[in-house]
């Protein structure tokens, strides 16, 4: 079911847009031209504007029924407001996150620095242990 038989969707959508595009003055004329009322052309808007077409909701014909412009906007702004606030809460939570992560990578880092300071410069000598003989030194005889 369409909004208005005989048009589809895309065309009722085009024709809104091209409606907009009509220069100042020349709108009623243009509309008059196309054999379209401004009711049915604000019916049009309300559903393209307002997502409704894309979703395949017709409005009802009832001026009383229908949401004023002002509540609309009022209740997109809330539910924007409310999706800002939803991400800004998302973004500190994860700051305070890497900042934890931040702070215990720099401690890991420091304990490394700290347990490479406290070995010795030089690993002692071992002898091999395939090699079980007493070591000789040069004051022995051969």
């Amino acid at each position: 079911m369409s909004i208005s038989p005989g048009f589809t969707a895309v065309e009722i959508v085009d024709f809104v847009y091209a409606y907009h595009r009509q220069p100042f003055g020349q709108k009623a004329a243009w509309l008059a031209g196309r054999g379209v009322t401004y009711h049915r052309l604000r019916r049009w808007q309300a559903a393209v504007f307002d997502g409704d077409l894309d979703r395949g909701l017709i409005p009802r014909e009832g001026s009383y029924v229908t949401t004023p412009p002002a509540k609309r906007a009022a209740k997109v702004r809330a539910a924007q407001t409310e999706q800002h606030e939803a991400e800004i809460a998302r973004l500190q939570a994860r700051v305070h996150e890497l900042e934890q992560v931040n702070e215990a990578l720099g401690k890991a880092i420091g304990l490394l620095h700290a347990s490479s300071e406290e070995e010795p410069d030089a690993a002692p000598a071992t002898s091999d242990p395939c090699d079980s003989s007493t070591p000789k030194t040069d004051s022995s005889p051969s």
